[in-house]
């Protein structure tokens, strides 16, 4: 009797595990939805409130996303990358023929059940992993420096993942700092289809290199679903970006989308362990600076509870004002708060 109920608890196990009982829920933080690089799920060089959902997630959920380098095989390999070296995903977005009017490629979009206009999304970035040992750097036609520097010099920088370092030149190793340039939802449907290059109210390419793991972006939603998409990886960039790219790489990262209903922001908002950032974006760098530092303003005023000139007054006492990147169109300034002055 004992063997035959063992035999038939056995059964059971297997039964319930055939049909997943012991399965962890999808879009958990130990078991995310997965996103890989394919032709079917990266937009090439655009947000739009018209894009097509590459996932459909719930609010909270876990994703594991691939994004892929910006760049294409030629290139790379006229830089001198072997060609055994390039992405097989990289070879297969190739095909893709609806592009522009932006030249990144992005993965998604992602669309976040019950995300509304008016709503925000927050971005938790988990983890960042390199996906390929090397990236590169090139200098732009539309450097900051591009009147003055007209070599269109590319250079492939191997990177070494367990150092964690990159390898400029002999004598020259830069220390290594993941993160996705571009983070984005779509825009307001009005703005159309939006370059994939200036950061906005939207996000996208906010280039900052402060939304390493361990950070959260929040975005304001202006789209049904949000319609989140990510990419252009970078390995390492100095604050200015000045030749219009940074250590360009592909990446794989782990992000949580959480949704807060009733709370508005006009501008993406970011925070790290040790920082509250507020950001501008304009074409001009004096009307970047004014949203910036107003938004940190807004921040103490909403948060803190700090009257107008006494926000404006601990600004000027505390808050590290920043150019974070000076090429995308839309040039970019954060503002960065110690959180350690609150008690």
């Amino acid at each position: 009797m004992r063997t035959t109920t063992s035999y038939l608890s056995l059964i059971l196990l297997l039964l319930m595990f055939s049909f997943g009982a012991y399965a962890q829920p999808k879009g958990t933080a130990s078991n995310p939805h997965q996103l890989n690089a394919s032709p079917s799920t990266i937009v090439w060089g655009n947000y739009w409130s018209e894009s097509k959902p590459a996932l459909t997630i719930k609010p909270g959920e876990y994703v594991r996303v691939h994004t892929l380098i910006t760049s294409n095989p030629e290139r790379l390999e006229g830089a001198g990358l072997p060609a055994d070296q390039v992405e097989k995903e990289l070879r297969d977005v190739q095909s893709i023929t609806d592009r522009g009017p932006g030249g990144h490629l992005l993965t998604g979009p992602i669309y976040i059940e019950g995300a509304e206009p008016g709503d925000v999304l927050e971005v938790k970035i988990h983890a960042i992993d390199l996906a390929i040992p090397y990236g590169y750097n090139a200098i732009g036609q539309n450097g900051f420096l591009s009147d003055e520097i007209f070599d269109r010099k590319m250079m492939i920088i191997p990177l070494d993942k367990q150092k964690m370092i990159g390898h400029f030149v002999n004598g020259i190793d830069i220390p290594l700092h993941p993160f996705f340039g571009s983070m984005g939802v779509a825009p307001p449907k009005e703005a159309g289809r939006w370059n994939s290059a200036p950061p906005w109210i939207h996000a996208g390419n906010l280039d900052n290199k402060e939304l390493v793991a361990g950070t959260s972006l929040s975005i304001p939603v202006h789209v049904k679903g949000a319609l989140f998409e990510i990419g252009d990886g970078h390995a390492a960039q100095g604050n200015g970006e000045v030749d219009i790219t940074a250590i360009e790489t592909s990446l794989k990262g782990t992000l949580q989308f959480v949704l807060h209903k009733g709370k508005s922001l006009k501008w993406p908002r970011a925070e790290t362990p040790t920082h509250i950032i507020a950001m501008g974006c304009d074409r001009d760098l004096n009307a970047a600076t004014h949203i910036a530092v107003r938004e940190m303003i807004s921040y103490l005023m909403e948060e803190k509870k700090l009257s107008q000139s006494e926000a404006y007054m601990l600004c000027s006492l505390v808050v590290d004002v920043n150019i974070t990147q000076l090429v995308d169109g839309n040039v970019g300034v954060h503002a960065m708060l110690p959180k350690s002055i609150f008690k």
